[in-house]
C-alpha cells in the first residue's frame, strides 16, 4: 500500500456538546479513542487536525501527533488539506483518510475498508455506506442517503447523495457514512473548487466532487459507527466502550 495518512479533524465548537473532543469516555478524551481506532487499523499514521491547543495537548499526552490549523475553515476538507501540507510537505503520502473526530466507536476494520475502492485507479474518492434497516431512517433528512449503481459485491459507484428518501421504488436505501479516503491529488483538486450548486442546496460537501466529474465509489459495510453529538450520544458511547478501554 502507498503511504497513507489518517487525518482526524477536531474542533471544540459544538452547540449541543461543548468541548466535545475532550469529553471524558471511561477516563480518556473522546478524541484519543478515535486516535486509538485509527492506530488499530494499521494502515497509516493518525494525525489530529485542530484549532485548539487543549486538544493538541491531550493528543500529545496520549502519544499521538496533532497539528494546529486555522480557525476560519469553511469545511472539514479544507482543514484536512492544510494539515496534510503541514505534516507531509514533500508529498510522500499518496492516500489521505478523513476520519471524523466524533466517532469513538468506529471499528478499525471499517477504516481499513474505506480505502478498498481506491484499488481502481479511476476512482478519485472512496467512502462508505450501509443498508438502512430502520424504517424511520428512510425519511429522516439527517440520515444522508447514498445513491449509486452496483459495480461489484459490496461496491457502488456514487451517482448522488441526498437528504431526501431516494431512490424511489422498491429496493434498499443506503445510509452514507461520512468517512472519506482521497488520493492526495484528488483532495488537492477538491479543495480548489468553489462550492457547487447542489452542494449548497443539499448542504452536502461531497456533491461538489460529483458536480465536477470526480468519481466517488462506495464500499458497503455492515453498520454505522455512533457519532457523538449530544450528551445522550456520549452516554451511549461510554456504555459501548466500557469493555474496550485499554
Amino acid at each position: 500500500m502507498t503511504k497513507t495518512l489518517i487525518l482526524i479533524p477536531a474542533r471544540m465548537a459544538s452547540t449541543r456538546l461543548p468541548g466535545k473532543p475532550l469529553a471524558d469516555i471511561n477516563g480518556l478524551p473522546m478524541i484519543c479513542h478515535v486516535v486509538d481506532r485509527a492506530r488499530e487499523s494499521g494502515i497509516g499514521e493518525p494525525v489530529v487536525a485542530t484549532d485548539t491547543q487543549e486538544i493538541i495537548d491531550a493528543v500529545e499526552a496520549h502519544g499521538a501527533r496533532a497539528v494546529m490549523t486555522r480557525e476560519d475553515h469553511e469545511s472539514g476538507s479544507d482543514r484536512i488539506w492544510e494539515a496534510v501540507e503541514a505534516v507531509d510537505p514533500n508529498g510522500k503520502a499518496e492516500t489521505i483518510i478523513n476520519v471524523q473526530g466524533d466517532l469513538p466507536t468506529i471499528e478499525a476494520d471499517v477504516i481499513r475498508q474505506s480505502v478498498l475502492p481506491l484499488e481502481n485507479p479511476d476512482v478519485d474518492i472512496a467512502t462508505l455506506a450501509t443498508e438502512i434497516t430502520l424504517e424511520h431512517e428512510r425519511t429522516n433528512p439527517n440520515v444522508v442517503k447514498a445513491i449509486g449503481t452496483p459495480i461489484a459485491e459490496n461496491r457502488l459507484r456514487a451517482l448522488y447523495f441526498s437528504r431526501a428518501t431516494a431512490p424511489h421504488g422498491d429496493g434498499p436505501l443506503y445510509h452514507h457514512i461520512g468517512l472519506y479516503a482521497y488520493r492526495r491529488s484528488s483532495l488537492e483538486k477538491f479543495v480548489s473548487l468553489p462550492p457547487s450548486t447542489l452542494e449548497q442546496r443539499e448542504k452536502l460537501e461531497q456533491l461538489r466532487a460529483l458536480e465536477n466529474s470526480m468519481r466517488i465509489d462506495i464500499e458497503l459495510v455492515r453498520s454505522v459507527p455512533l457519532g457523538v453529538d449530544t450528551p445522550e450520544d456520549l452516554e451511549r458511547a461510554k456504555k459501548h466502550l466500557s469493555g474496550n478501554n485499554s
